[in-house]
């Protein structure tokens, strides 16, 4: 009884539990804080993607701040781009109302007869919904909360740039100051920590962002042959959600189904059609091709990355989703390189992960 007590590791014990605390306040502090942590967290990640592209500028001679500015032009082009899309989209759309409620309509009323609600043809689709679901308050506070958020991107959006800026100009004395600030051992793994960051989350987003815009643009293109209406406005959709891995895609797919239904009801031939290329072009690229080209390069467990979704989700919203997969890499890369925090690395690990890090031990113990 007494060896096993002496043997039980108390400092370890205790140290797990410092750990759990800490993680609870770390967690309550970025959930207050995120107004300013959010659009700095943003800004760090494009400087890390980025910064690949000013060194390869610099190799034409680029000056830096020359590089600087040409990414960020290309970065607010993007936003630009998108949001030109969405705009005349919206335009269209409120144009196009009369003939979307009166589809929706129709497909209520068939609906209601095969489920026996209530249905008055004196009053609009909303009046029949508001007494069901109360629809039309639904839909006042979401363009409300739409408003808010457009006016609150505005803001972050600005601030994520006035980072970036300044992150990448200071990315070229970054290794000159870890020099200088720590000697040693503890330099090296400090390097390896950054290094290990800087080179997985580069590669993760990169191939990711290649893949949402073809996943986008061919998603957009079926669409378009199909005839379904604002392909392009899907196909942006279809770009952003891509970073949100599995939900986002089941997501607007759903969403672009229904809305075929929509449109095309009671016709079912394009409503399957539109269903097809959903599936299979995600299908494909989510499934087959993703895999194939990203590999097992994060390492991280499936289940962890749903928990990760809905922890960032929690605390950051629907930016948070799209940044879960990222930090979560981050924070396993760098429990990887602190002795006393590989167990949880090892936790946040995929099955491949533990099997190679369990390999490399037993190759390391035979030698």
């Amino acid at each position: 009884m007494n060896d096993r007590f002496h043997r039980f590791n108390s400092g370890r014990v205790n140290f797990f539990l410092l750990a759990v605390i800490t993680l609870v306040v770390t967690g309550a502090v970025l959930k207050i804080t995120s107004s300013v942590v959010l659009p700095f967290t943003v800004s760090l990640l494009l400087a890390i993607v980025t910064s690949p592209l000013v060194k390869f500028l610099k190799k034409f001679r680029i000056p830096r701040i020359a590089s600087v500015f040409l990414i960020l032009v290309l970065l607010i082009g993007g936003l630009v781009f998108m949001g030109m899309v969405l705009y005349s989209s919206g335009r269209v759309l409120l144009t196009l109302y009369p003939k979307y409620e009166a589809r929706i309509t129709e497909f209520y009323i068939w609906v209601a007869r095969l489920f026996e609600l209530p249905y008055d043809e004196h009053l609009s689709i909303f009046d029949n919904l508001w007494g069901q679901i109360g629809v039309r308050n639904r839909v006042r506070v979401m363009t409300l909360s739409f408003s808010n958020a457009f006016l609150f991107f505005l803001k972050d959006a600005f601030m994520v740039a006035i980072f970036m800026v300044f992150l990448l100009f200071e990315a070229a004395f970054f290794k000159e100051k870890l020099d200088t600030a720590f000697e040693g051992p503890r330099a090296d793994k400090i390097k390896k920590i950054s290094s290990d960051v800087m080179t997985q989350v580069t590669r993760y987003l990169s191939i990711k962002f290649l893949l949402a815009v073809g996943n986008g643009i061919l998603i957009g293109i079926g669409l378009r042959i199909i005839g379904l209406e604002f392909a392009a406005v899907w196909g942006v959709i279809q770009f952003v959600v891509n970073f949100i891995p599995n939900i986002g895609t089941i997501a607007v797919s759903l969403a672009a189904t229904a809305f075929a239904v929509v449109q095309f009801w009671p016709d079912p031939a394009p409503i399957a059609a539109v269903g097809l290329v959903m599936l299979v072009i995600n299908g494909a690229i989510g499934f087959i091709l993703d895999p194939k080209i990203m590999g097992d390069r994060l390492g991280l467990s499936p289940l962890v990355i749903i928990v990760s979704l809905l922890v960032w989700g929690w605390l950051w919203g629907f930016t948070g989703l799209i940044l879960a997969v990222p930090m979560t890499a981050i924070i396993k890369i760098t429990c990887e390189n602190i002795p006393m925090l590989e167990p949880i690395s090892i936790l946040l690990g995929s099955y491949k992960a533990v099997m190679a890090v369990r390999n490399r031990s037993d190759n390391e113990s035979n030698m």
